[in-house]
């Protein structure tokens, strides 16, 4: 099966060129930096410890910010080392003002461009993130003796029968990590039948907190000035296909209540932006893209956001948000943001790549199901009828998150 996998990666690395030009072309490729994937690096690692870190895209890069925060602090770290596959999580990442934390794009798993990255940024100990499973990688990591941990594991029942259709194979990768720190009890049973034998469990990384970003708020003076004008501010976080529309019959609905009202959409892929600008305009709503600087019109029904790493500043200005992903079946986005910034959380029916931390909120009474647009107008006075509640809440969220932050700093501290 190695043999098998080695093969169509060296295939996948001959046509890299191909695919690369293609998707430069598609605004999905950084047209400089894509060298980085094929294992030409202009940076180097520097002496001492070197953590490194590596998530998929934007959710898995965020969810270790907090911890990377920590290790920024520890001066026993020289230097921290992120990387990741997608270029929207590496503008994501320039966001971020750290100090001794570089951002890499992750090289193609074949043996000989992992070889050469290991060989350049000389990791003290290696750090996956949720379920990032390179064959290539793990096996070399393990074959210079690095300390392998899977953090924040996650893994579905469907990506479990994947892998154990694969049996051998997969006992002789997940055997590997020296530990695995899963955030739900599901993913306990599965990794340990996969072959995984250091299994610990604090808890989702994701309910720590990141004070990065945080508290970020508008800088332009004229855009604050537009959101205090409104009476009423609905937001649409991390949409996906066809729930842009959903949030433009919500914002129909919302401005018959409340005159003088407005909705913000924050696409999960900004690429669609003009799609969904003209499907909900052709719906009769004015619509304002974020990066057209003209004035903006007070009429405007829908604020539409095209850029990365605002979202919090825009939930700020919202009463109450509807998070996407949840009206599709694509499993939900991370609710957690919103609430910490004392948002009440809208959802539709499918939110099952987030189940714990929604049952959660449920639990709490700082997240509700909608089905349809008329539901939402049943939620537009709740956070201001159970405000004291909803901040101690949150608090009690803000100490879970903690706790875990903690738990699992410490876990990864034994290994470094």
């Amino acid at each position: 099966m190695f043999f098998l996998y080695r093969l169509i990666i060296n295939t996948i690395l001959i046509l890299s060129p191909i695919i690369i030009i293609f998707r430069i072309l598609k605004n999905k490729e950084d047209p400089i930096r894509f060298k980085e994937k094929l294992g030409i690096f202009e940076k180097k690692s520097i002496k001492g410890k070197l953590i490194w870190f590596h998530g998929s895209s934007v959710g898995e890069i965020l969810s270790i910010i907090p911890l990377v925060e920590k290790f920024e602090k520890n001066k026993n770290i020289k230097n921290i080392l992120i990387t990741s596959n997608t270029l929207s999580s590496s503008k994501v990442f320039k966001k971020f003002k750290f100090k001794k934390t570089t951002h890499q794009f992750l090289p193609i798993d074949s043996r000989i461009l992992v070889q050469k990255f290991l060989s350049n940024w000389e990791p003290s100990v290696a750090i996956f993130i949720e379920s990032e499973i390179w064959p290539n990688f793990i096996h070399e990591i393990n074959r210079k003796k690095i300390p392998l941990i899977l953090i924040n594991a996650r893994m579905t029942k469907k990506t479990f029968l994947k892998w154990n259709n694969f049996k051998n194979f997969s006992k002789t990768i997940f055997n590997k990590f020296n530990l695995s720190l899963s955030q739900n009890k599901e993913t306990i049973i599965f990794l340990k039948k996969l072959g995984s034998k250091n299994i610990k469990n604090f808890g989702n990384l994701k309910f720590s907190e990141n004070r990065s970003v945080r508290y970020r708020d508008i800088t332009s003076k004229k855009l604050k000035k537009f959101f205090k004008s409104k009476n009423f501010v609905f937001g649409g976080i991390s949409t996906h296909h066809g729930e842009e529309e959903f949030c433009g019959k919500a914002q129909k609905l919302i401005k018959h209540k409340i005159k003088n009202s407005l909705t913000v959409i924050i696409p999960r892929h900004i690429d669609r932006c003009k799609d969904i600008i003209s499907r909900l305009q052709d719906s009769g709503l004015k619509v304002h893209l974020h990066s057209d600087k003209s004035n903006i019109d007070k009429k405007t029904d829908i604020y539409l956001v095209d850029s990365f790493g605002e979202t919090n500043s825009f939930i700020n200005q919202c009463n109450i948000v509807f998070l996407g992903g949840s009206m599709i079946k694509h499993g939900g986005q991370n609710p957690l943001e919103a609430v910490r910034l004392k948002c009440k959380v809208l959802h539709g029916p499918y939110t099952y790549n987030f189940t714990e931390i929604y049952a959660l909120l449920k639990n709490l009474d700082l997240c509700c199901l909608v089905k349809n647009p008329n539901e939402v107008i049943n939620h537009l006075n709740v956070v201001k009828l159970k405000k004291n509640k909803m901040n101690k809440n949150v608090l009690n969220l803000n100490n879970l998150g903690k706790k875990i932050l903690n738990d699992n700093y410490n876990e990864v501290l034994k290994y470094i």
